[in-house]
């Protein structure tokens, strides 16, 4: 079986049991997935939207994050975890977009990472999902998954990022990010993984490296 086989069996395979998934933070605008992707980072998705249910309803607009306290922001921001980078951060950031981008947050990949607080994960993840531009979304399931199944050897993000563009067609890029998501969270578990109910593991020579020495050390 060639790579491109391979590939071609895994997304097929990911589509049939998770299907075209979604974006995991709750928003309802570009600038609120901005923020809780700002928010997700060493955090759980479902801790964020808990944060941003009344973080939203108290700032509005990217206006009111421009202007916000940043005493105050930290302590309703608190529970994501490294709060006083993120609100200043945040802070930062919006006042950038009042100031050079009109209060909208760009597409463009290079004005997205000018931004404070925001990498290449961050803007691939409201390129991707808000503005529908093929982009891959590296955060530590993807990265895990990926390198498992032999997609990748790379730790680094950026690097695996740009090894999974070459290997998987542009049109699955944006549904793989949700899928291998969906896919550690569920069966391939950082420090548990189920191997024996994993539809991947004919096709994942990291798991069957695993299980092998599983296997030896009895």
């Amino acid at each position: 079986m060639t790579k491109k086989e391979k590939v071609r069996i895994i997304l097929d395979l990911l589509l049939e049991h998770y299907g075209p998934t979604k974006c995991y933070l709750n928003h309802e605008t570009p600038w609120q997935l901005l923020i809780a992707t700002i928010l997700s980072a060493q955090c759980t998705d479902d801790r964020v939207n808990i944060v941003t249910k009344d973080l939203f309803q108290k700032y509005t607009s990217v206006k009111d994050f421009a202007e916000a306290n940043l005493a105050e922001l930290e302590q309703d921001i608190r529970s994501t975890g490294f709060y006083h980078n993120k609100a200043k951060n945040i802070i930062a950031c919006c006042q950038k977009l009042l100031m050079e981008y009109d209060g909208e947050v760009p597409s463009d990949l290079d004005a997205l990472t000018s931004l404070a607080g925001v990498g290449r994960k961050t803007a691939n993840v409201v390129r991707g999902n808000w503005y529908g531009i093929p982009s891959v979304v590296v955060d530590t399931h993807v990265k895990r998954v990926s390198n498992l199944l032999g997609l990748t050897t790379n730790q680094d993000p950026v690097k695996i990022e740009f090894d999974l563009m070459k290997i998987i067609p542009q049109e699955s890029w944006i549904a793989i990010n949700t899928q291998l998501i969906a896919h550690g969270r569920k069966i391939c578990i950082a420090r548990r993984p189920k191997c024996a109910e994993c539809f991947l593991f004919p096709y994942c020579t990291g798991g069957q490296k695993l299980e092998k020495e599983k296997v030896k050390k009895g």
